[in-house]
């Protein structure tokens, strides 16, 4: 058996997570991090509900765990807030999780918990670590695809996988839920989280326009030909492949087809130029490989909501970058998100979507 820390957020998969790791007969303890202010506000605030660290906690004391706290609201300021809101002021549309995860949660908070006694570190995320024909270790889908967030964690190092336990492969949401209530956890009944964690009420375009003013402010809309046709509500607002909320008066559908940050302007056009079929990738994370050595048939999902798409990734001018041509066109393959490439269920690699293999220009 060993000692196990256990990344502890208050919610309902966090909490099982510890508690499986207790039944397997491990020594836990749990360790919640503090991201932004909210994350330790009390509830003896007028309206304020219980805090992260207060939801942990609680669920530390149910179990009768050690709980600690550890503060990387700065850090998380630095590597993640404002990364979030340079990409989206650049343009393109980025995707937190993926920074996070390796610099944040496994990065900081994994080397926190081993430098103070645990052997293992132990997350809710739904997914399994394999071992690939190649020796290495990747990650593997959940049983559970609904809740699969392999798509996440595709950045991971040998060295974070290697010490790393998700003892939530196995269950279906609906399964962890029901060993909480059994269990009497506190957090059985809790909502799952949002997908932007650190995004208060007023909305990710509020955060943005803190950072960067000139995300949030109007600017023209072109079609392909040059011709201004309408009037944006701030770059921030808007993705490629997004086609509704555009306000532009045209016979058939318009689509965003690039943001053009520094220009401040998007540019629309029909759904046949809105479809991608090549495209390039750069900072790529290879897992059950070293590196890509020629082209291969792969899956790929270009959003973590998405269905996977057949293609083919071949490797780019560099070790770092990758080109992927997509068995049937698809709309909405966005700049700044992440394309990650599946073998199966077994998760190849993946890195950032680059402007397509063919850039858009207008007339």
């Amino acid at each position: 058996m060993a000692r196990v820390a256990v990344a502890m957020s208050g919610g309902v998969d966090s909490s099982v997570a510890a508690l499986l790791c207790l039944e397997a007969g491990h020594s836990v303890f749990g360790v919640t991090m503090v991201l932004r202010d909210a994350d330790v506000a009390t509830e003896t605030a007028a309206g304020l509900p219980p805090s992260t660290v207060d939801n942990a906690r609680r669920v530390a004391d149910r179990l009768g765990i050690r709980h600690e706290v550890l503060d990387l609201r700065d850090q998380f300021e630095a590597l993640v807030v404002r990364h979030f809101c340079a990409e989206y002021a650049a343009g393109r549309t980025p995707n937190p999780c993926v920074v996070c995860n390796p610099a944040i949660k496994f990065g900081l908070l994994m080397d926190w918990a081993l430098g103070s006694g645990a052997e293992l570190f132990a997350t809710g995320h739904y997914a399994h670590i394999a071992i690939a024909p190649s020796g290495r270790l990747t990650l593997r889908t959940a049983a559970d695809l609904r809740k699969d967030q392999s798509y996440f964690l595709y950045r991971l190092s040998q060295q974070q996988l290697s010490r790393s336990v998700f003892p939530l492969g196995d269950l279906t949401k609906e399964r962890a839920r029901a060993i909480a209530a059994t269990a009497g956890l506190p957090s059985a009944r809790a909502q799952d989280s949002q997908d932007l964690c650190f995004v208060e009420p007023a909305g990710y375009q509020a955060l943005v326009g803190s950072h960067s003013p000139t995300a949030v402010q109007p600017g023209p809309i072109y079609d392909l030909t040059g011709r201004q046709v309408g009037t944006h509500r701030g770059i921030s607002g808007y993705t490629v492949g997004q086609r509704r909320g555009l306000g532009v008066a045209a016979p058939r559908p318009q689509y965003v087809l690039a943001i053009d940050g520094p220009g401040n302007s998007l540019i629309v056009g029909p759904a046949s130029a809105a479809a991608c079929e090549e495209f390039a990738v750069a900072d790529c994370h290879w897992l059950a490989v070293e590196r890509l050595v020629g082209p291969l048939p792969v899956e790929v999902k270009v959003r973590h909501a998405t269905r996977r798409l057949s293609a083919t990734v071949s490797p780019g001018p560099t070790g770092s970058r990758a080109t992927v041509r997509l068995a049937v066109p698809h709309i909405g393959v966005t700049p700044g998100q992440a394309a990650v490439f599946y073998l199966g269920e077994t998760v190849l690699g993946g890195g950032t979507i680059m402007l397509p293999a063919a850039p858009i220009t207008v007339k």
